[in-house]
């Protein structure tokens, strides 16, 4: 591990734990990735006023790929962008429409438009949107969309990914999680921004080390040498991963980062 230059790590079901939080031992851990110049990524399917109001103490210090890859920024500067066309937006709107118990919030790089949603549904969706608009239509929506994110209350793998599957040769669509199916441009995903910040740091996948959980992290970690499923992962993400650490609520980023931090020393 003595070589690694980026760590990347996904925010929901790796970083924070099951109530949300981020803990104060990877914020000390932190410190010491920092001296020793090492790279930090929070790559998530959240946007990104969500993820700094996460980690708004290293905001400053850390890279940001926001909406699964949709946007990159460090230290608020935009890096990299990536939205779906107006025609596109208003035409998969319609497919959504006809989804029976699918909630749509179209993602933009500042806001969360949500349509047909109950308040009980609201309080939900703004631990990750807390910036929203309630719309009715979505002619409504003046900003670009760099995502859609849909919500099922059950299983979105169940319920909502096999309506959408076929969108899948001219759409980025995945479950990223229990509830949550992502359709975003087909050149977007974590692993695309990935490897557009391994070119812009001159950093190469062998010297990279990433955690993930769920489906959106898939292309992200074949970005990475030293790539990490959570024993909370999807089966998936546990099959492409090198290897296995523990859970978001047993510290399993934390663990690694203190093994790392102990090689370089």
């Amino acid at each position: 591990m003595r070589n690694v230059k980026m760590v990347i790590s996904d925010m929901d079901g790796t970083l924070l734990n099951s109530n949300n939080e981020v803990s104060p031992k990877f914020f000390d851990i932190f410190k010491q990735l920092k001296a020793q110049n090492i790279v930090f990524v929070a790559a998530s399917g959240r946007p990104y006023y969500s993820i700094v109001n996460k980690l708004k103490s290293i905001e400053a210090d850390i890279i940001v790929v926001a909406e699964n890859g949709g946007i990159v920024l460090k230290n608020k500067d935009l890096l990299l962008s990536n939205s779906l066309n107006e025609q596109n937006v208003f035409r998969l709107s319609k497919t959504i429409d006809s989804i029976e118990h699918t909630y749509p919030l179209f993602c933009t790089r500042h806001k969360a438009y949500i349509k047909r949603a109950s308040e009980e549904l609201i309080q939900i969706f703004s631990e990750y949107y807390t910036n929203y608009t309630i719309i009715d239509s979505v002619d409504e929506i003046k900003d670009d969309v760099i995502k859609i994110a849909l919500y099922n209350t059950e299983s979105s793998e169940k319920h909502i990914y096999p309506h959408v599957k076929h969108l899948k040769s001219e759409f980025n669509v995945v479950v990223s999680g229990n509830h949550w199916v992502d359709i975003s441009d087909l050149t977007t995903n974590k692993g695309h921004a990935i490897n557009f910040l391994q070119q812009q740091f001159n950093i190469k996948p062998s010297e990279t080390m990433a955690f993930g959980d769920y489906n959106n992290d898939y292309e992200m970690l074949q970005q990475a040498e030293y790539s990490y499923a959570m024993s909370n992962a999807h089966n998936r993400i546990k099959n492409i991963a090198k290897y296995q650490t523990k859970s978001n609520d047993e510290y399993g980023v934390e663990m690694v980062l203190e093994e790392l931090i102990g090689q370089m020393q």
